[in-house]
């Protein structure tokens, strides 16, 4: 009797998570991101705004195998004014933008923030809750600390009005990839 070979379905690979970025806090929290979704995250740090255009992320990306579901992420504070409308001009990127800062997201894991706030104050009162908080170094607790708390975060962050300050819109990426995570 012949055997019946087996085909195979096809794998079916998980979209690409571009994040482009300029801080070291950035770059840590992408990294907790990335290691606790277990998903397929890029992060190209260090890049000032003046450098991101359609053309270099058009190069970042042609390093890996595209998806037809790959996500392109621009994660920028909102400190400086014309950040906003630069940002706003790179078709196809999902605006991640915190302003005054990216500390802001971070503190509304643990807290509330509906007065305008200064990046300064914003490290200042974060490092209330994250004990010798310095940029782009989270140990082990504060890491686990965030991930408890990141969907109070999100409720907190999409009540603000986005590009204001304060607000972040860093949540977006949060939910994107729980979309993905919840579909394995």
């Amino acid at each position: 009797m012949a055997r019946v070979q087996r085909t195979s379905k096809g794998k079916t690979m998980k979209p690409n998570y571009f994040v482009f970025c300029e801080g070291e806090t950035e770059v840590a929290y992408v990294e907790m991101l990335r290691a606790h979704y277990r998903l397929p995250i890029h992060i190209i740090p260090k890049r000032t705004l003046l450098n991101v255009t359609p053309a270099l992320i058009s190069r970042c990306k042609a390093n890996y195998v595209e998806t037809k579901h790959d996500m392109t992420f621009l994660m920028y504070d909102l400190d400086v004014p014309s950040v906003l409308s630069r940002l706003q001009k790179i078709p196809g990127a999902i605006l991640l933008c915190s302003n005054p800062c990216v500390e802001l997201w971070l503190l509304l894991h643990y807290t509330d923030q509906r007065a305008e706030i200064g990046s300064a104050d914003c490290v200042s009162k974060l490092s209330g809750y994250i004990k010798q908080y310095k940029k782009g170094k989270l140990s082990i607790e504060d890491k686990l600390s965030l991930m408890d708390n990141v969907t109070i975060a999100s409720k907190r962050a999409k009540k603000m009005s986005p590009y204001k300050n304060p607000s972040t819109t860093i949540y977006e990426l949060i939910e994107e990839l729980d979309k993905l995570k919840g579909k394995n």
